[in-house]
Formats: structure tokens, C-alpha cells, sequence
């Protein structure tokens, strides 16, 4: 097994020691930044992305997977720093106002920054005006917005209201999620899309980015 698939391997295992050993290995021996995290321990993430969504693996093997990833990603990030294109680019996510839910809200994020993703997550209750100044101080390309009680469903809509009210509909790519949420409920309110978990968001989240210019 190569040092990469080594790697990968420890990131689906949760070893976050040996994911910090190994990384720090291959920068010595001159494996790229973006190599390490493109072909190691994205991989890793996704292979558990891949097991979680089809319940092979559950939410703590995720989360101990969720931490050797980032103990990688904190070795390797100031040399990523200066990446363009969709290594850093910018997603903001919270779970919207008068819900206070956040543990799918949490898988998603760690998905997302497994994947190479800058996630600011803003927490639960956000209000929509929030949403807005973070998108606009960061620079968000993506916004993922969160819902499990039924009755905050319509807090997304006034989200994306607000979004638009404020000029910034066409700059950001906006996806949602939540128990209460469908397909059909997305794109009643206007949203770019979609996910029914972790995995799905990562995928929904690399095509979207695609479309955003």
C-alpha cells in the first residue's frame, strides 16, 4: 500500500495519530499539499461518505473519521492556503431561525471540510439577516441551510428572500436540508438543491460549484 493509500485508509479508520504521522512522512518525502489531500485524505472521506449514506458506518465512526481528516487538513492547510478553484472555497451553513437542531447540520459540515471545503458554520437560530452579512464577509460561494422542525420550514424561504432582497441570489448556490425537507419543498422556495445527508451534500455541493462563475 502507498503512503496516499495509507492515508486514506487511516482517515476511514479514525486513527487521527497515525493520519498526522503519515502526512507529515509524505511532505518530507516532497508529496504535494494538494496530492495528500486530494488523493488521501479526501479519499478516505469519501469512502466513508460512501459507507454512512448506505448505513454501513454510523455517526460516531463518521465523527472519529471527521477528526483524523482534520487533524490532516491542520498539517497541510497553510500550504493550501493559496489554492484557488474549489480546494477553499467558501460554504456557510447553519440551521435556520427558531431551530435549534444541528446534528445533521454537523455531519454535513464535517463531510464538507473532509472535502477540502472552508465550512463556516454559523450554529443554530440564525436569523436570516446573518445568513446575508456572512455570505457577504466571507465571500461565500455556497450556503447550506437546515431545518428539522416542520414548522421552521418557511424560516428558508424568508432566508432566500432575504438573499435576493439583498442582490446576492447570483452570486451564491443555495442548498438545504433537514427531516422536514424534500425535493419538491427545495425548489417550491428556490433553492439550487437538495441533500438528504453528508455524502449527498459533498457531491450536490462540487456541482454546484461548477455552475458558479
Amino acid at each position: 500500500m502507498g503512503l496516499l493509500e495509507d492515508i486514506a485508509s487511516n482517515v476511514f479508520e479514525g486513527n487521527d495519530e497515525k493520519v498526522r504521522e503519515l502526512v507529515t512522512t509524505a511532505l518530507g518525502g516532497g508529496t504535494s499539499a494538494e496530492n495528500i489531500l486530494n488523493k488521501g485524505l479526501t479519499i478516505g472521506m469519501d469512502h466513508v461518505g460512501e459507507k454512512f449514506k448506505v448505513k454501513e458506518m454510523y455517526l460516531p465512526e463518521v465523527l472519529l473519521a471527521g477528526e483524523a481528516m482534520k487533524a490532516g487538513i491542520q498539517i497541510i492547510k497553510p500550504l493550501l492556503a493559496h489554492k484557488q478553484g474549489e480546494t477553499g472555497a467558501t460554504v456557510i451553513i447553519g440551521t435556520v431561525k427558531d431551530d435549534i437542531h444541528d446534528i445533521g447540520k454537523n455531519v454535513v459540515t464535517m463531510m464538507l471540510e473532509g472535502a477540502g471545503f472552508n465550512v463556516v458554520d454559523l450554529g443554530v437560530d440564525v436569523p436570516p439577516k446573518k445568513f446575508v452579512k456572512h455570505i457577504v464577509e466571507r465571500d461565500a460561494r455556497v450556503l447550506g441551510v437546515s431545518a428539522l422542525l416542520t414548522v421552521t420550514r418557511p424560516r428558508m424561504k424568508e432566508t432566500i428572500d432575504a438573499i435576493t432582497d439583498a442582490g446576492l441570489r447570483d452570486k451564491v448556490k443555495i442548498v438545504v436540508g433537514g427531516a422536514p425537507i424534500t425535493p419538491d419543498f427545495a425548489e417550491l422556495i428556490g433553492a439550487d438543491g437538495y441533500a438528504a445527508d453528508g455524502a449527498t451534500a459533498v457531491g450536490l455541493v462540487r456541482n454546484l460549484l461548477k455552475k458558479v462563475k
